[in-house]
């Protein structure tokens, strides 16, 4: 059972960074003067923002949840960091339910912090950043420890960063709309 709900962790982040990249695409070919698929996108999904990013929250708030409390793997540093960013996110479904996009931009600074946290706990996991002392007695193996690792890439950071970056897309479409 628990790994079944790990791999679905990693699927479902697998299909935001779909997301993300189509998210992109859609960016790029706005700069290189082709606005179709860029106001396709904002098309679907203006009015679901804040629900969308909320939804975001929600499961990366119960996967985080699920890997300390069920698998009891131990949240490092920078893991702390992580939630610190992430779980306040789930106060979005007060602006959705009154459909109050203003709510965005004050939203905005915690998925920007907390994917600069994830990126950097990527780097620290992956070797190319050294692992501070507080960071080795945060947890055990420190905050290098690969808990999970599903489809080959995909760890507890990883899902984070995603998270993060799907919530700043979606905020960010959000606090661009004009009310």
């Amino acid at each position: 059972m628990n790994d079944a709900v790990t791999a679905a962790l990693g699927v479902l982040g697998l299909l935001a960074q779909v997301a993300l990249a189509v998210a992109l695409l859609a960016a790029l070919l706005r700069l290189a003067g082709v606005a179709g698929p860029w106001r396709s996108l904002r098309e679907t999904l203006e009015g679901s923002e804040l629900w969308l990013a909320f939804g975001v929250a929600l499961v990366a708030t119960g996967g985080s949840l699920f890997f300390s409390e069920v698998e009891h793997f131990v949240p490092c540093k920078l893991c702390w960091f992580q939630r610190i960013a992430m779980y306040p996110l789930l106060l979005l479904a007060l602006p959705a339910l009154v459909r109050d996009v203003r709510a965005a931009r004050y939203f905005l600074p915690l998925p920007a912090v907390g994917l600069g946290v994830a990126v950097w706990h990527i780097l620290v996991e992956r070797g190319v950043i050294e692992e501070t002392q507080s960071c080795e007695i945060s947890a055990p193996g420190g905050c290098s420890v690969k808990w999970i690792e599903e489809l080959g890439y995909i760890t507890i950071p990883t899902l984070a960063a995603t998270a993060f970056a799907l919530c700043l897309v979606l905020l960010g479409l959000a606090a661009a709309r004009r009310t």
